[in-house]
């Protein structure tokens, strides 16, 4: 049986009802985990070349993303330690597992002083070693998303967390991702490196549905992570790629479903599948590489003397002063 992830990021527009009404809803849909996002806009990096982006020859080089609209849109939905603590108390009440991705290291040690579930490590830092090993020191068990990241990266990091309670995460860092681009025959690659593997879905629910959930646990996902929100779509920027609560339920029930169960739903729902399915090993397309550049580095820690440590970089963290 596999378990899923409903993933808040932030549709929960930094509103403690509104990711109350989220985590009671993903319980009683009967998600395993309901995740959130720890993003502090003061994460938030900025790098001139993103500024005005590049073009050549109408080719995109650089993606186009300033550093004031983005800090500004991140500093209206930022929770703090407070909030982090209140979710993680909510969660146990609701019955739900809590789990939040660390988007740098210096956050590491204090989410590790509350009772998190399990941590999750995004795709653009599967290849950050250092915070690899910083999670590894305070976290039983790990989720890692693998997308973008070379097939190497991905055998250093198992090579990092072996014999530790992990998962590795198939994913494509198109946003929203087509059904034919989805590759799911790449979680059989990841199953040589990790005890469990999974799919990360970030496909257009307007469109697709739950299609691809559905055909990655009928290609045997241990795990699904999937963005979830009880908004309308069109009131979040994740919205147009995150499922409401009743769809939510029926993955819920693909996930306890047996093999011929799975098998009969896909045969019926899913005439897409045979595209779906792509390549154990392949190079990353254009996209990806693109995203990879801009959000590899997006979010660093900020230390005391006003340096930047980015979360590849194998250096001391130096703790802020008290």
């Amino acid at each position: 049986m596999a378990a899923i992830v409903a993933e808040f990021c932030q549709n929960h527009k930094g509103d403690r009802e509104i990711m109350k009404r989220m985590i009671h809803q993903a319980a009683e849909a009967g998600a395993d985990y309901a995740k959130i996002q720890t993003i502090h806009s003061d994460f938030l990096t900025y790098r001139e070349r993103f500024e005005d982006g590049r073009v050549e020859a109408g080719t995109v080089k650089v993606i186009k993303r300033p550093y004031q609209p983005e800090y500004e849109r991140l500093k209206a939905m930022d929770i703090d330690r407070e909030d982090h603590l209140w979710f993680v108390g909510e969660c146990k009440r609701a019955g739900i597992r809590s789990m939040t991705t660390v988007f740098a290291r210096k956050a590491v040690a204090d989410l590790a002083s509350m009772a998190w579930d399990a941590i999750k490590v995004a795709s653009y830092d599967c290849a950050s070693f250092p915070l690899i090993r910083d999670i590894k020191a305070h976290f039983d068990r790990v989720f890692v998303s693998t997308g973008s990241t070379f097939d190497d990266e991905i055998r250093n990091t198992a090579g990092i967390l072996e014999g530790w309670d992990f998962a590795l995460l198939h994913c494509v860092t198109i946003y929203p991702t087509p059904l034919n681009a989805l590759h799911l025959n790449r979680m059989a690659f990841l199953r040589q490196f990790a005890p469990k593997v999974g799919f990360s879905d970030h496909t257009l629910v307007a469109r697709d549905g739950i299609k691809a959930a559905a055909a990655a646990l009928h290609q045997g996902a241990d795990v699904i992570e999937r963005h979830f929100t009880v908004l309308d779509p069109t009131e979040t920027k994740d919205g147009p790629v995150s499922i409401g609560p009743e769809l939510l339920r029926q993955l819920v029930r693909l996930a306890h479903a047996g093999p011929d169960e799975l098998a009969d739903y896909v045969n019926r729902n899913i005439p897409e599948y045979p595209q779906m399915l792509g390549e154990k090993q392949r190079p990353l397309s254009h996209e990806e590489l693109l995203n990879r550049d801009y959000y590899r580095g997006r979010f660093a820690s900020k230390l005391p003397d006003g340096s930047i440590l980015y979360n590849w970089e194998d250096k001391p963290l130096v703790p802020d002063p008290v």
